[in-house]
């Protein structure tokens, strides 16, 4: 990970309400960006993005055809999948930034294989245009794995308005049929037989346990859902250097946060079934002006487009 962690821990030890349950299967992440000649280091943030955009916008097949183009030509090709127009949903324009940005966390923080390419797949087929903005597994001891259902947003604030938003959006991922329609996009694709690192026969296993005549019931105790939250913050405007006070705002304000998600969370998805073993994992990042960033993104996509 190419920026700092501020909190990363149970939920368990940010809350202090006692009668708010279950928080044993939920968990904060709260990373930040640096800063530079008085300045929040947009370049950095840009690079990351655009170093981690192949992965969602190009199929695994897409990919390897460009091994030996060179990295202008991968990116060229990724940046003719964007779609670069205004999300009229939740997460508002620059809601690719935020699933490219999940991505690369998940690669690089949780080691998770993207098993589906979801800027690629919503661009290229309508029929997978909806459902997890990312789609992960993570493989532990090479024997067992994990699924990785992603939200992600880029908001101009997350005050409790938009959590709510965020709430009712994962609440709709944990039906039966949407998780049946994920389960089916994972077998009926590709990308999974041809991901390095992975045996053969973990490839059936998944295959096996992600059959759609499977029961859903067997798949939630492996299920965890990552919830990004960038967003723009006044705290991180207002700043010019990295300083123990601009860290420990910036963890409070989080703490805050992630307790109002996870109580309004709680409220509203406490009725699915096997709720308690689902593992949910709120992540937060905060940006000093989105505008700015989503600006830069959409110049140099249609620099490469063009």
């Amino acid at each position: 990970m190419k920026f700092e962690i501020l909190i990363d821990d149970v939920f368990s030890v940010i809350n202090q309400d006692k009668t708010l349950t279950p928080i044993a299967n939920k968990k904060v992440l709260s990373i930040i960006n640096d800063f530079e000649d008085g300045s929040w280091r947009y370049d950095k943030f840009q690079k990351f993005i655009w170093n981690n955009i192949k992965e969602t916008a190009l199929s695994y097949k897409e990919r390897q055809a460009l091994v030996n183009e060179g990295e202008d030509s991968v990116l060229t090709e990724a940046a003719k999948n964007l779609r670069l127009v205004d999300d009229k949903e939740d997460s508002g324009e620059g809601g690719e930034i935020a699933e490219i940005l999940l991505y690369g966390i998940m690669k690089n923080y949780y080691k998770a294989l993207p098993v589906v390419p979801k800027i690629f797949y919503k661009q290229n087929t309508q029929d997978y245009a909806k459902g997890a903005d990312s789609v992960h597994i993570v493989v532990e001891d090479g024997k067992t794995f994990s699924l990785w259902f992603g939200e992600s947003k880029f908001y101009n604030s997350i005050e409790n308005t938009r959590l709510n938003k965020v709430v009712e959006s994962v609440n709709n991922s944990l039906g039966v049929e949407k998780l049946k329609k994920e389960n089916s996009i994972i077998t009926n694709i590709s990308d999974l037989n041809d991901l390095p690192g992975m045996s053969d026969s973990l490839k059936e296993e998944i295959k096996s346990a992600l059959n759609r005549n499977v029961s859903i019931d067997n798949i939630r105790a492996i299920l965890n859902i990552p919830i990004l939250l960038l967003h723009e913050c006044d705290i991180t405007k207002t700043t010019t250097h990295l300083t123990d006070e601009y860290t420990e705002k910036i963890k409070s304000y989080h703490k805050d946060r992630a307790t109002q998600y996870f109580k309004k969370q709680i409220e509203k998805c406490s009725g699915v079934d096997k709720y308690s073993e689902i593992k949910f994992h709120i992540i937060l990042f905060p940006v000093p002006e989105k505008n700015k960033i989503v600006d830069k993104f959409k110049q140099k996509a249609n620099v490469y487009r063009s």
